[in-house]
């Protein structure tokens, strides 16, 4: 019989579902729960057992992976679980919701749960390297209380690092995304500058292409920026959100740039642009 922790995954959007998805490639039994439950039917012949409800899904995992999409979704969803959870099982909250929401839910459950290990375990990475088990788990909690989680982030990722205590990672993600947000804002103004000069996104990338400069991420979404395809991987919207989450978490740190990509960034978003991926940015600025 196999020794693998049941799992259960609740929220089957893009990063739930790629995580379901492989999970059941490596042998894994899977619960799944999403609250529009068309989004884990086509997992059902791989062998997901898709629930009803997210109290469901949990009552027999040893691991529970939780990837929704804001803080207020998920402290929602995990109050409705808490008691249905069983003891001894590993808790990990994988979504992007902020320190504020993060260090809430760590509280809460070492208040009503001290027999759930609470992991803290987002994720560096966006839908196609999670469809292909290619994303980084930033994870922090009590890794000697958390074995059971282990193969799994082995099943859905190329890696783990772990940070220390629990709330450790919520703030290592920010810090991540803010650099990608960063990125992505000065990318897409190069390019538009590379575009009135005459040039192609192709051929930034050419100079670019072998030197120190030459990040992969830069030469996907010049691609998208090529193409005009910006099927989401990290729509803009979110991308938004997680700017906000960094600079209320920010304290009294500066940071103009952010701030000023933030802004732009909801002007992008109320002219429409929210549900395509964030580097559809470049075709805001060009509109203006």
């Amino acid at each position: 019989m196999s020794q693998q922790p049941v799992v259960a995954v609740l929220g089957l959007g893009a990063m739930g579902h790629a995580f379901a998805a492989n999970l059941l490639k490596k042998g894994f039994s899977v619960h799944g729960w999403n609250r529009t439950r068309a989004r884990g039917e086509d997992l059902l012949d791989a062998g997901l057992h898709l629930s009803d409800s997210a109290a469901q899904a949990v009552k027999s995992a040893d691991v529970v992976l939780v990837m929704l999409a804001d803080g207020a979704t998920t402290q929602q969803v995990l109050s409705d679980v808490q008691a249905e959870l069983k003891s001894g099982a590993t808790l990990c909250q994988m979504g992007t919701i902020g320190v504020e929401a993060t260090d809430a839910l760590i509280a809460q459950f070492a208040q009503a749960r001290p027999d759930v290990v609470f992991i803290d375990a987002p994720v560096s990475g966006t839908k196609a390297p999670a469809e292909n088990a290619q994303i980084l788990v930033m994870a922090s909690g009590d890794r000697a209380r958390a074995s059971a989680a282990e193969p799994v982030f082995a099943a859905i990722s190329k890696g783990q690092q772990w940070l220390g205590a629990a709330g450790a990672s919520t703030r290592m993600k920010l810090v991540v995304n803010s650099w990608l947000i960063g990125l992505m804002q000065s990318l897409a103004e190069s390019e538009r500058l590379a575009e009135t000069f005459g040039f192609s996104s192709d051929d930034v990338w050419k100079v670019l292409e072998g030197g120190p400069l030459a990040a992969p991420y830069a030469k996907v979404k010049l691609d998208m920026i090529a193409s005009g395809d910006f099927t989401p991987q990290m729509h803009l919207v979110l991308a938004l959100k997680d700017a906000r989450l960094a600079l209320e978490a920010a304290g009294d740190a500066k940071l103009p740039a952010l701030e000023n990509i933030s802004a732009l960034w909801q002007q992008a978003v109320d002219a429409g642009y929210g549900e395509q991926d964030l580097a559809a940015i470049s075709q805001y600025l060009k509109a203006q």
